[in-house]
């Protein structure tokens, strides 16, 4: 007997072994420190890395907890960080570590607070392969709290959009 693959079917079983990629590798691999030149990780013993799900939750509001502790992303637009103009330092908002200077803000048109450099040794970076294509997220050093998404599109001089959550972030001015 001949079988004949019609277009739906082919199209069907595409579909369905994208998916299955993509669930396989999905979620991000274990952050790992973005400075090369360091053996070793300064917060390793940090109690910011012992808490469980029970204390995050009750130390952040649920929009932070589900940015921070879940990976989640806040909808584009909606930070009040996003405006912010003043001068000073964003910090972690779970475990107040700085990441990023004012200096280095800049409105990238995305929806999210956008810098082009970090805090030395405030970043680690991960691999995230939740959608077709892998890209570079990145999180707190000390808490490993989620903060967002790296790429290569931003300005001078570093070439690079550190692209925030801002729910993620807690503003000091100076």
């Amino acid at each position: 007997m001949k079988h004949v693959l019609s277009r739906r079917a082919l199209l069907l079983s595409g579909s369905a072994a994208v998916a299955v990629a993509a669930c396989s590798s999905a979620g991000a691999d274990k952050p790992q420190s973005s400075d090369a030149d360091s053996a070793s990780d300064p917060y390793a013993s940090s109690e910011w890395r012992t808490m469980s799900q029970d204390e995050w939750r009750a130390r952040l509001s649920p929009g932070a907890f589900a940015v921070l502790r879940k990976a989640d992303t806040e909808r584009a637009f909606t930070s009040i960080l996003n405006n912010e103009k003043r001068d000073g330092v964003y910090h972690c908002s779970g475990c107040d570590l700085p990441l990023f200077a004012s200096a280095t803000k800049f409105d990238s048109g995305t929806g999210w607070p956008s810098f082009f450099d970090v805090m030395p040794g405030a970043i680690t970076t991960s691999l995230d392969r939740k959608l077709i294509y892998t890209r570079t997220e990145y999180h707190c050093a000390r808490c490993l709290g989620h903060q967002g998404h790296a790429f290569d599109d931003g300005p001078a001089p570093t070439g690079r959009r550190w692209c925030n959550n801002g729910v993620a972030l807690t503003f000091r001015p100076a």
